[in-house]
């Protein structure tokens, strides 16, 4: 049974690039699907296959009335919209606090005067700060050490509590690092990949031996849309990564074998919050884990969720989209 067929959900962020995967996925199962975006980084461009089946709106997130409004005979509503960066969160962590926090706070405002009962967000494996122990599970401390994991375990909490005080269906995700085609450039992934494509080698800062959990966007999406169709999962946090660390000189290796190249990586000794003087306008991050790896089994035991794709199979297909999309990479300011 699809009991998502014929439910309206209004998916904030939904031009982004998890977004708009789960905005397509949606469809698939026969939802009738609001995109509310202010596009200031969603892309029209990722919608452009599915536009003319979903209602499009561009708001944002801080305007409550508008939002308020705009949401209204909805089922569910599915909050993707955020900051993500986090050295911009750095940079500006009121700005943060003012997206991730109570842009949240807006829109679970929102699910109580339209009398929405579904709600579902993401989270962030950056709650955690450095691993205590190893894989990372649900119950691992939360002790961010990033304005950007501040905000995201901000959101849980408040969450919880229009799920005591109003009755609200929610349930938080705490995502690895998501990768694939359409991921926005300035993550380490799409650098490596950026410069593989400019016939440049891969720089890797310290040793290359920080480990990382890499989760791949459709994975990523078939759980979300897990927790739709199975009560299981209301009220809880979830961990979405593919409980495999991978270290950065192996990611660098792996790029360049999927990618045929006859390179080799560089290595750069970059301290942490310094400049690259390789690579333009990147820095590295100040405060850097060393180890991001987050166990899946509660995910697994609640809904038998696996992800399905490994890092190479992955990491190719996202190759094969950038070489047809040169220009979205094409940018001098980097995100990370």
């Amino acid at each position: 049974m699809n009991i998502l067929k014929g439910k309206k959900v209004f998916l904030t962020g939904g031009a982004g690039f998890i977004g708009s995967y789960i905005a397509e996925s949606l469809l698939r199962k026969g939802a009738n699907v609001t995109v509310y975006d202010n596009f200031s980084t969603g892309l029209e461009e990722n919608l452009e296959r599915i536009k003319n089946k979903i209602h499009i709106i561009k708001g944002d997130i801080l305007d409550y009335d508008f939002l308020r409004k705009s949401s209204r005979n909805h089922d569910i509503i599915s909050h993707q919209a955020a900051q993500l960066e986090i050295l911009k969160a750095m940079d500006n962590p009121v700005d943060d606090l003012k997206t991730n926090t109570i842009g949240t706070l807006n829109v679970l405002k929102a699910c109580v005067a339209n009398h929405i009962k579904r709600f579902i967000a993401p989270s962030s494996a950056g709650v955690y700060g450095q691993a205590i122990t190893i894989p990372e599970t649900e119950d691992h401390p939360t002790e961010p050490q990033w304005a950007y994991g501040i905000s995201k375990l901000a959101c849980e909490k408040y969450a919880k509590i229009f799920e005591a005080d109003y009755g609200l269906k929610q349930t938080m995700l705490r995502y690895a690092i998501v990768y694939g085609p359409r991921e926005w450039f300035g993550r380490v992934l799409t650098i490596f990949l950026k410069r593989i494509l400019d016939n440049e080698p891969p720089v890797i800062f310290g040793d290359g031996q920080q480990v990382r959990d890499f989760i791949f966007v459709k994975d990523v999406v078939s759980f979300h849309n897990l927790c739709l169709e199975n009560n299981k999962t209301i009220g809880n946090i979830y961990n979405v990564s593919s409980g495999e660390g991978i270290t950065i000189e192996k990611l660098a290796n792996i790029c360049i074998k999927v990618t045929k190249k006859k390179i080799n990586p560089i290595f750069e000794n970059v301290s942490e919050g310094d400049n690259s003087k390789i690579v333009l306008d990147r820095k590295r991050i100040p405060s850097e884990l060393r180890v991001l790896l987050q166990s899946n089994e509660l995910a697994y035991n609640h809904t038998g969720w696996r992800p399905k794709t490994s890092i190479e199979e992955g990491i190719k297909l996202q190759w094969e989209w950038l070489k047809k999309n040169k220009g979205r990479y094409d940018f001098k300011s980097i995100r990370v």
